[in-house]
């Protein structure tokens, strides 16, 4: 039985950017993650060791984010690597990583990439 688990606005503080007062200063991020597996186990065993743990899961979407990157292409391709790592009973994975008010000239809420595998 396929099952699809989202984790939905994660909020970070983190130091991604290109410019040199993103890496000194931060900024907020978000992050979406959507993943499948069959966790038919679970679904009748109702034990939390027969599914993909998404506490462990933030856990490793809040270690990634720490790291800063230039890129945020960069910190989403690791999100999904580690992930993957971890669960590999996981057949479907997407990251979504939003930066809130990126530094353009220009108004904006956020600046979003979008990674599946």
């Amino acid at each position: 039985m396929k099952t699809s688990i989202e984790l939905k606005n994660m909020h970070f503080f983190a130091h991604h950017g290109l410019l040199k007062h993103e890496t000194i200063y931060g900024n907020n991020f978000s992050v979406t993650l959507r993943f499948s597996a069959d966790l038919s186990e679970a679904c009748l065993s109702d034990d939390v060791v027969d599914t993909v743990n998404y506490a462990e899961v933030y856990d490793l979407v809040k270690e990634e984010m720490a790291k800063p990157s230039r890129l945020i292409e960069n910190a989403a391709y690791r999100i999904i690597r580690r992930v993957k790592e971890a669960f590999p009973e996981i057949d479907r994975i997407e990251v979504e990583l939003s930066k809130m008010n990126p530094p353009i000239a220009g108004r904006m809420d956020q600046s979003t990439v979008i990674i599946s595998e």
